[in-house]
């Protein structure tokens, strides 16, 4: 059986029961799980099915703003969030660099630097140092998530699994003292977890908009990381909130 057809078979069995497993979909498919857990990726990164852990359930995950959306959103503060978290960055580091129009400022911003070791799964930051030739870009493979411009999924992850980063930038869709980083999308989720432990210490860049958000899938826990760098929209609560379980926050004006 082609993948086409086998795909076209796991979305039909999703739909008519509203959900289905990893293994009752290889046992019924005559296949293996990593196959199914392939093939479920993939469903899910062109919003045919919603990814869950364990399997997929029927309908589409919570929508994405496309990119030409976000990339307007709070371009300003992006721009200074952008060139404080840079002063983090020493030339020479390892850094990890996950998807955002937040995490793409920071990449334009280090163009300049030297001997940079940059893996991102990013389109748009791996593009930001096209011409950068001090410093070295190692791209992950995957599965390619539209919306955010970049490679999800277990070939990103491998990647990341592999580095040893002395700073691991994530961006995401929300964030509360509470619950954390998160992201609409269960795929992100789980290779933006990649990013962050491949990482000695983890930023996270946010625009007041994505303080006090929340949305579907927990990234990670709010003390897992070590520095926030937002701009001065953001909620004071919800930054003291932060900064009590041990979060740095840096301010960008």
């Amino acid at each position: 059986m082609i993948a086409a057809q086998r795909r076209n078979l796991i979305v039909e069995i999703v739909r008519a029961d509203g959900a289905a497993s990893i293994a009752s979909l290889a046992k019924r498919l005559d296949t293996s799980p990593v196959t199914i857990r392939r093939d479920l990726d993939h469903l899910d990164s062109l919003g045919i099915i919603a990814r869950t852990h364990g399997g997929a359930v029927a309908g589409t995950p919570q929508p994405e703003s496309p990119y030409t959306e976000k990339v307007t959103q709070a371009a300003t503060e992006k721009l200074a969030i952008g060139r404080l978290a840079a002063t983090l960055v020493h030339d020479g580091d390892v850094v990890a660099i996950g998807p955002g129009t937040t995490t793409e400022a920071l990449a334009l911003e280090l163009r300049l630097r030297t001997d940079l070791t940059v893996v991102t799964n990013s389109l748009p930051v791996a593009q930001a140092f096209v011409d950068s030739r001090d410093n070295q870009v190692i791209m992950t493979g995957g599965t390619l998530r539209g919306p955010i411009r970049a490679l999800v999924g277990e070939a990103a992850a491998r990647t990341f699994r592999a580095v040893h980063a002395d700073l691991a930038f994530l961006s995401g869709n929300g964030l509360d003292a509470e619950f954390g980083l998160s992201t609409p999308n269960l795929t992100v989720a789980d290779t933006d977890r990649s990013i962050a432990a491949s990482g000695r210490e983890i930023v996270v860049l946010a625009d007041h908009t994505k303080i006090g958000a929340r949305t579907a899938i927990q990234t990670l826990p709010a003390d897992a990381i070590a520095h926030l760098v937002t701009d001065a929209g953001a909620r004071g609560t919800e930054l003291d909130g932060l900064g009590r379980l041990g979060v740095s926050l840096h301010i960008a004006s």
